[in-house]
């Protein structure tokens, strides 16, 4: 394989990683197993430091602190609550400040149109932020060309998940979550110039 086809793998098998991460996050409090696997988190060894690096250092170090029964407490807090979390982790909540509205029925025919079909056992709507990671995670997997990749992302997550990220690391109980949406941020940012270089 020539070394620019082997770099453009390299990345994509990264972009697919990260999103899997970021939906495993934000799916449920993480497990030890998690923790541990975020503990070695690199951003790499390239002499140079911007956001998503010190975003990926921060979630490290953050990992290594962390009781996983303390965090399903967090969790909960955040996104369950009595009645509604703290922060509303829905897309079209965002968007329309409702649930179930027009971007989800938008959403459900674009996932139709790709091809995917929901799970019969979730209970969530498809615009949870774990699902559309979940979603675009496969699509990159999937070499879903990056014209389409980059009309998905536009269309169903760069109009609201930096306003969800900075709902999340403002949190009154956000503490390992601050770093999640720390995280999370940076790379959403660092998606759309990539999107935008390369589609």
């Amino acid at each position: 394989m020539p070394a620019a086809d082997a770099m453009i793998e390299n990345e994509q098998v990264y972009r697919a990683g990260a999103y899997s991460l970021l939906a495993a996050l934000l799916r449920a409090a993480p497990d030890q197993a998690l923790l541990d696997h975020l503990q070695f988190l690199s951003p790499g060894d390239d002499g140079e430091r911007d956001a998503l690096y010190d975003a990926m250092s921060s979630l490290a170090e953050a990992a290594r602190e962390q009781n996983p029964s303390l965090l399903e407490d967090e969790y909960s807090a955040l996104f369950i609550g009595i009645g509604k979390g703290e922060v509303v982790p829905y897309g079209s909540w965002y968007l329309t400040g409702f649930l179930m509205e027009q971007p989800l029925s938008d959403l459900r025919d674009d996932l139709r149109l790709l091809g995917f079909e929901r799970n019969a056992g979730t209970s969530e709507p498809e615009d949870h932020v774990a699902a559309i990671f979940e979603v675009f995670s496969v699509m990159i997997a999937d070499a879903s060309g990056l014209s389409e990749q980059r009309r998905f992302f536009d269309t169903h997550m760069q109009p609201w998940l930096g306003r969800f990220f900075e709902d999340l690391g403002k949190a009154r109980s956000s503490k390992f979550y601050k770093h999640v949406a720390r995280f999370g941020a940076a790379f959403v940012d660092l998606e759309q110039d990539y999107l935008s270089m390369h589609s």
